[in-house]
This record gives structure tokens, sequence and C-alpha cells, in this order.
């Protein structure tokens, strides 16, 4: 069975960092959906804000020139931090998440999306078909159009998220007093 495409650029990473999240047990998935730009691909010109046709430089607007891709196939980044143990551990692991990914037939990832999956400690102890069914239910839940993050107020009136009033935040103390 062929693998699936992997993330290998850290600005991928970042940017999957910024998308949707879904809390499953044993991972965390992250997506957002991938974006191409045929002009800024297609670029001669040392100025990275214009892009060369023939003798007339035209500004680029990354809004613009850049739309989804949707024909691309999902590529999937593994993120297992130190935090979870040594190496011998990461890499266990890392190698039990990519071959619950590559087993998933077929795969309910969206084409023209990228997913990071960051290993959680319980990744290592649950049996594999229970972190395999995690891992489908994470890429089933998670929806790019219907999770679209709510936009906060910049006037200074309520948040349209709610409970949570625009710049202020509740401080959880865990039971502990501040000495000052």
């Amino acid at each position: 069975m062929a693998e699936p495409e992997r993330l290998r650029r850290r600005a991928d990473f970042l940017r999957a960092a910024k998308g949707k999240r879904f809390y499953a047990h044993g991972l965390t998935l992250q997506a957002v959906q991938r974006l191409t730009s045929a002009s800024v691909n297609s670029r001669a010109s040392r100025d990275p804000n214009t892009a060369s046709g023939g003798a007339r430089s035209v500004p680029i607007d990354p809004i613009r020139d850049t739309h989804p891709s949707t024909e691309a196939p999902p590529r999937f980044g593994f993120t297992v931090t130190k935090q979870l143990g040594g190496a011998v551990r990461r890499n266990r692991i890392r190698r039990r998440l990519k071959e619950a990914l590559r087993l998933l037939k077929p795969l309910p990832a969206r084409p023209g999306h990228d997913y990071v999956i960051l290993a959680r400690p319980e990744a290592l102890g649950m049996s594999f078909r229970t972190l395999q069914t995690e891992l489908k239910r994470a890429l089933g839940k998670i929806d790019i159009d219907k999770n679209s993050s709510p936009l906060r107020l910049e006037h200074g009136g309520n948040s349209p998220i709610s409970g949570v009033e625009s710049g202020t935040r509740q401080k959880r103390s865990k039971g502990r007093t501040h000495k000052g």
C-alpha cells in the first residue's frame, strides 16, 4: 500500500497550527486548506512583490492570486515532542501513528488539505485498533468549512465567542493564592 504524502517544511507545520484542531484520545489533529499560486510559483523576478511579465512588472496580490488547491492529495505531518519521552519512545509513537494512517482505506482526508498529527502520551499505550479508530474519527470530525473560526470584534464590543468578554479573561489559580 502506498504511503500518504508527508509534510516536510516547517512553514507547512506552522500554517497547519493556525488551522482547525480536533482533540482525540492519543492524538490531536490540526488541519488547514492548502493554497496554491500559479503566479508566485512562476516568478522570474528578483523582487518578491512583483512577477515579471516581459518588459513590465506587475505587482502580485497574494489574496487574489492564491486559490484553494482541491486536486492535490492530502499531506500529513507528525509531531512527537520531547515531553513524551526519549528518542526510542518518540520514534515508536511516530511509527504507530504512521502505520495507523497508512492502513486507513479509504483515507477519510480531504484533497488539498494539510494535516498535522500531534501525538499524546496515550498513543503508545492504547491498542492499535483503538488508535486507528481515533485517527479515523478525528479525520472525519475535523471539517474545515463547518468549523470556521469565529471573528472577534475589534471595536470593544462583546466577542462572538460565547462566554468570553472582549479583552478580559478569567485566570484559574488551581487552588493556589498569589502572595504579593
